[in-house]
């Protein structure tokens, strides 16, 4: 599900070079034309080979490396510690149908009638699209997990069952679960669904130090269909949304295109209490939301660009749940990350502080909760 969108043109070259790794700018354009040799010159060398560009995973590890210092409690620090396992993925072309909103394998798409199969564009994508889709590093889950980590006092996730609501990438799932964690998310992408179906992508993970971790990815509305409600089942220790559950697409406050909006397909009061039943008694709710600055009112709404918590406090409140953060400004912690991982764009805290911003509720079922008031 959408994630964070490109705040100007430089953010959008960033994300086309996520994900079309092709893209280069040449940086030499204007050089002199170098003099042919005369018959008594000594031979030119041969120049050298540019330097590879780091993979996707390296790029992930060296990140990782840059963040470690920023990060206080152990169980982050592991999490970070995990991009040291992360495995190459090669490229996979996916077949998807935009007009119907489906995406299929190519074992899939080879077993469509062959009309089916007409409707669909085929397209590759690789280990970075795998890893940072459209949405960017997955690393920056550091923060809200070190939020969450913080105040329940984990000093490990192993053993942590973890729920995100609209995951938009398996990266920050695949480094949980490599942490003994059982990283449990759902998203409406289609693509995702594709993507993420071979071999390796889901179940059991590998974990450091012998702890093993799983895997489990759902495709469709949560809780509006009821198979997936069923199938995430309950006992959470945390319920995560980074990005997705902002005001601006649940409730705009000015008109905006559905097309741009997320639609939850259950009434607010509905929505908390699934969340409520799916957490364990001393379970959090964390929403994290990462926007840039609103347009002006002559200007078209945007609908990410509130990201407050997109509830009312009373309704959280009266489902049964504690408010231990309220639309928190999080932007200095978050301005430290964005440019410790290379996205600030030369520009300081105080000059980021005009189109980026960052805020997070958190929320907790009371140890003793009975059923949902």
């Amino acid at each position: 599900m959408f994630a964070f969108r490109a705040l100007n043109a430089d953010r959008f070259v960033l994300a086309a070079a996520l994900v079309f790794p092709w893209l280069r700018v040449p940086v030499c354009a204007g050089a002199a034309e170098s003099p042919a040799p005369t018959a008594t010159a000594a031979p030119t060398p041969a120049p050298e080979a540019p330097a590879a560009e780091p993979t996707a995973v390296e790029q992930i590890r060296q990140q990782a490396r840059a963040l470690a210092p920023l990060m206080r409690t152990d169980a982050v620090q592991a999490f970070l510690a995990a991009t040291a396992d992360l495995p190459h993925v090669a490229p996979r072309t996916i077949y998807r149908n935009k007009a119907a909103h489906l995406a299929y394998t190519a074992d899939e798409a080879e077993q469509l009638p062959e009309a089916e199969r007409a409707a669909c564009t085929p397209r590759a994508f690789d280990e970075s699209f795998y890893y940072f889709t459209a949405y960017g590093t997955p690393l920056i889950y550091a923060r809200p997990l070190e939020i969450y980590a913080d105040v329940a006092g984990r000093e490990s996730f192993a053993g942590c069952r973890v729920f995100d609501f609209g995951y938009g990438g398996v990266g920050h799932l695949r480094l949980l679960a490599a942490n003994g964690a059982d990283a449990v998310g759902v998203d409406v992408e289609p693509v995702f669904r594709a993507l993420y179906s071979q071999p390796g992508d889901k179940g059991t993970i590998a974990g450091r130090g012998g702890a093993a971790g799983k895997i489990t990815l759902l495709h469709g509305q949560f809780p509006a269909d009821a198979a997936v409600t069923a199938a995430a089942g309950d006992g959470y220790d945390l319920f995560l949304s980074k990005n997705v559950l902002k005001r601006g697409y649940i409730h705009p406050e000015r008109e905006a295109p559905p097309e741009l909006l997320v639609h939850l397909g259950a009434d607010d009061a509905a929505f908390v209490g699934a969340v409520w039943d799916m957490l364990k008694p001393g379970g959090y709710v964390l929403v994290y939301n990462i926007c840039p600055a609103q347009a002006p009112p002559d200007k078209p709404y945007i609908p990410w660009a509130d990201g407050r918590f997109p509830f009312a406090r009373g309704l959280v409140e009266g489902a049964g749940f504690e408010v231990l953060a309220w639309n928190v400004d999080d932007f200095p912690a978050l301005y430290d990350i964005w440019a410790a991982v290379g996205y600030d764009e030369g520009k300081s805290l105080r000059e980021h502080s005009r189109d980026l911003f960052a805020h997070y509720t958190l929320l907790r079922k009371p140890l003793k909760a009975g059923a949902q008031k």
